[in-house]
């Protein structure tokens, strides 16, 4: 039994004539006949009376009719489906960020995207670096924005680098500035009380390197915390932290001073599994934060005002 059969089989039904049934599905009436025919001969009865001209359902056809119906309609429905999916009218986008790209990037990309395609439902998981790695691999997320480079190496992920961005210290506004100038150097966090991220976050790590790097433990004031209460600590004066440029620029009421150059700098890359293609809605939210990348670049090069 053939769909299309199915399809002949409905318009004969409807119009109680091969000619007029053939015109409304598009065929020549001889070859509407022949496959009618050709599914009664398959089902071993006939599905229409044509006594005298008249085209009547039989019991055979009367039967067939409710179960024809509701193939072809589900038959309808998934490619309707199908084709929604593919023009991205609807699906599912599951996303995975550290908490400052949450905070920092993310927003005017999710803005954008969903503007671009409402029906697209983001599901945005947030976790540390070495955690979204392991959603990766279990399938539990489409795409993750992490920090590079891993503790550990996956062969089965695939890791693009997408930005570096400046680490920057920052402190609370309505205090005196903690060092004179307009930069700071790593070695000039000695003895400072710092508001210091979880274990296992990235900051954390980067942070705690660069001052063994220059020869000194850190002093923590308070640590444990994620990036928003890391910076309300900040705001009300309990020490400072190392953050994400972009982040600490929506915070007002923080003062921010950049690192004496070379700085300090991460990493930020977009990663998915090797052995499994993103789905169609999430390779498009891929390309709207590329661009967002590419025009966040552009826009911060000298001679190119913002877009």
């Amino acid at each position: 039994m053939q769909l299309q059969q199915l399809v002949y089989f409905l318009a004969v039904a409807d119009t109680r004539h091969f000619t007029r049934a053939a015109e409304r599905v598009h065929v020549a009436q001889p070859s509407l006949s022949q496959q009618i025919k050709a599914l009664e001969r398959e089902l071993g009865a006939e599905l229409f009376s044509r006594a005298r001209g008249n085209i009547a359902l039989t019991d055979a056809g009367e039967a067939l009719l409710p179960i024809a119906r509701r193939i072809v309609s589900d038959t309808e429905a998934a490619t309707q489906e199908v084709q929604e999916l593919v023009q991205l009218r609807r699906g599912r986008v599951r996303l995975g960020a550290t908490p400052s790209l949450c905070t920092g990037l993310l927003p005017d990309v999710l803005r954008d995207f969903h503007t671009r395609y409402p029906g697209i439902r983001l599901v945005v998981e947030e976790g540390g670096s070495r955690d979204l790695v392991r959603e990766l691999a279990s399938g539990s997320l489409d795409l993750a924005l992490i920090v590079l480079p891993l503790q550990s190496h996956d062969p089965a992920l695939d890791a693009t680098p997408l930005l570096h961005e400046d680490l920057v210290v920052v402190t609370a506004a309505d205090t005196p500035p903690p060092w004179p100038g307009p930069h700071v150097e790593v070695a000039e966090l000695r003895d400072q009380p710092l508001v210091m991220f979880r274990r296992g976050y990235d900051l954390r790590e980067l942070t705690v390197g660069a001052c063994r790097a220059a020869g000194f433990e850190p002093r923590l004031a308070i640590e444990g915390g994620e990036m928003d209460a890391v910076l309300g600590f900040v705001e009300a004066g309990l020490g400072h932290a190392v953050v994400p440029s972009m982040v600490a620029g929506r915070r007002p009421r923080l003062r921010t001073t950049p690192f004496t150059a070379p700085g300090l700098q991460r990493t930020v890359a977009l990663a998915h599994r090797k052995d499994a293609e993103p789905p169609r809605a999430a390779r498009e939210l891929r390309r709207v934060l590329l661009q967002h990348v590419r025009d966040r670049d552009c826009a911060s090069r000298p001679g190119h005002p913002p877009a």
